[in-house]
């Protein structure tokens, strides 16, 4: 056989015309540099083919340019090579793109280069204050600790985030849901039960043609169209995660699937895995988990949380579900970043003032109600409706007065709605000052409506966080095990009840009580949610002051 001289084989190679282009990073044929810019002017990248086919000659030959004498002194780039770029060759991007679509608001100023840039990722601008006082407290202690860092939101409205937070913001998802148009209540109670109703109801369930006439219409019209959207949505997410140093994950509940495995789930899945691709650090801060009941859920909250860098929870049970779903990751577990939110020092000192009588505040939930709530249980809405009414009318024949107002002022609008018209309808002759509804749409006016209230019922985990900060004493009806967990966490899971046996008497029996021992309550309360805060302050202190990205590898 005859032998093959390697070495002759490489040298002709190195002599040869191909060989030679690559090595000396010359020119390229037209149409594969046409491919290599097009997919860049897609990006919303401007490059001046012209300008770059100058730059390169100057800097082959050593004109015109600083570095070009020692480029060209060098010889050409070989593989391996460190080179020094530029910066002046570097072209930005292009982010009036996104003032363009409608998608961001004031993004272009806020992504410039700076000396950290991060991005606050949470399901907030539904409505619900908790998940707004989630990102409000984030925002203020990151502030405090980083007054230079250049921070914005990635929320479900954000045009609603840059309102409330002063913040620029960009969509979370490809479709802006109008959650107030839709949520809010009118000044009538809900008709429910109508026979056009149950008519709509059966046709969906039994009739064939609606049946297979929507599978058409989502099988060749509305699936199409959305996988193009988001196509075009995940390239603007790619870009706006391409100029951030960190994206924090905030808000309570993130780990959930409430909207099924391509609602919560994938947002996050698809936000942390674009973020990975552009080398960011990915932080989860004291998110709440569950229910996770679907199994593709599951498997996207894994692959979530096994790309992110650090995973904080706000309770135990949190992390207990995430390990029975199967994550083996590293989990720590502080406490609601609500409990480091600042009070308003007018809403301290009015809860200072003595009231002239006592005032009880309620907060219904639309738990049951199948035009709103998740568990369809309309039943079950009209008792937990009827038995509020009837815990109302005993107390203010007792001489208190009632106050209605929520902490999730969209979604809660319709019960509140409803709980003041059965309240009359049980007492016709009822004063009008006797019940009134409190206005409030900003964590501000929460604090300032609970600040005169003596006792407050609440349905909303956030509801007793929010209470708790102003050491108001809170009943909660529990929807869920984290509400439960959290009122044992105060010391106050005598006042805590199931939401689907709330019964009047009951209700009555423990607001009694809770008004006689009013002072240990708050004693107790107060002791609990300085412990909380301490917490809080240290976790925030080892994130966020000094470096963050190494701050995240250290405690992690």
């Amino acid at each position: 056989m005859q032998q093959c001289d390697v070495s002759a084989l490489r040298q002709h190679h190195l002599r040869s015309r191909s060989c030679r282009r690559a090595r000396d990073g010359s020119w390229l044929s037209r149409r594969p540099r046409h491919r290599l810019l097009r997919p860049l002017r897609r990006l919303g990248l401007h490059v001046d083919r012209r300008e770059l086919q100058e730059r390169r000659g100057r800097r082959r030959d050593g004109d015109g340019e600083p570095g070009g004498q020692v480029r060209a002194a060098a010889g050409p780039i070989r593989m391996n090579e460190k080179i020094d770029i530029d910066p002046r060759d570097a072209t930005p991007l292009d982010l009036s793109w996104f003032e363009r679509q409608g998608e961001s608001t004031g993004l272009a100023a806020a992504a410039r280069p700076k000396a950290s840039r991060v991005a606050l990722l949470a399901h907030c601008g539904t409505g619900n204050l908790g998940d707004e006082a989630s990102i409000a407290s984030v925002l203020d202690n990151i502030r405090r600790r980083a007054p230079g860092v250049s921070i914005v939101g990635v929320t479900m409205d954000p045009d609603d985030t840059r309102r409330r937070h002063g913040i620029p913001s960009f969509a979370m998802r490809q479709q802006v849901f109008p959650f107030q148009s839709e949520w809010s209540a009118s000044d009538q109670p809900a008709e429910r039960g109508t026979l056009t109703d149950r008519l709509k109801a059966w046709a969906k369930r039994s009739g064939p043609l609606f049946r297979i006439g929507n599978a058409l219409r989502h099988a060749l019209i509305t699936r199409p169209a959305q996988f193009v959207r988001e196509t075009v949505f995940l390239g603007r997410s790619a870009m706006l995660l391409c100029e951030l140093d960190m994206l924090v994950v905030c808000g309570g509940g993130q780990l959930l699937d409430w909207g099924g495995p391509w609602a919560f789930p994938y947002t996050l899945f698809k936000w942390i895995l674009l973020a990975k691709c552009a080398n960011v650090t990915c932080v989860f801060l004291n998110s709440g988990a569950g229910p996770l009941d679907g199994s593709l859920s599951r498997w996207f909250v894994r692959r979530t949380l096994g790309m992110s860098d650090y995973i904080s929870l706000r309770d135990q049970a949190s992390g207990d579900l995430l390990r029975k779903i199967g994550f083996r990751g590293k989990m720590k577990v502080f406490a609601d970043a609500v409990w480091g939110l600042r009070v308003p020092a007018a809403a301290r000192q009015r809860r200072a003032e003595a009231h002239a009588e006592s005032v009880i505040g309620i907060a219904p939930m639309a738990y049951g109600d199948s035009s709103r709530h998740w568990v369809d249980d309309d039943q079950g809405y009209r008792n937990l409706i009827a038995n509020l009414a009837a815990f109302c009318c005993r107390m203010i024949e007792r001489g208190h007065r009632i106050k209605l107002f929520s902490s999730d002022i969209w979604f809660d609008s319709q019960a509140i709605a409803d709980l003041e018209a059965a309240i009359r309808e049980n007492d016709p002759a009822l004063a009008p000052d006797r019940v009134t509804r409190e206005a409030v749409s900003s964590i501000d006016e929460m604090f300032a409506a609970l600040s005169g209230v003596d006792c407050y019922v609440t349905c909303r985990f956030h509801g007793v966080v929010f209470a708790s900060l102003l050491n108001v004493p809170a009943i909660a009806l529990a929807p869920h095990p984290k509400v439960t967990n959290l009122m044992e966490a105060l010391g106050l899971s005598e006042y805590c009840v199931d939401i689907s046996r709330c019964e009047a008497e009951d209700l009555t029996a423990k607001a009694e009580r809770m008004l006689a021992n009013a002072d240990e309550i708050r004693d107790r309360i107060g002791r609990n949610v300085a412990d909380l805060q301490d917490m809080l302050a240290r976790q925030f202190d080892e994130l966020f002051l000094g470096d963050r990205e190494d701050n995240v590898k250290k405690t992690n």
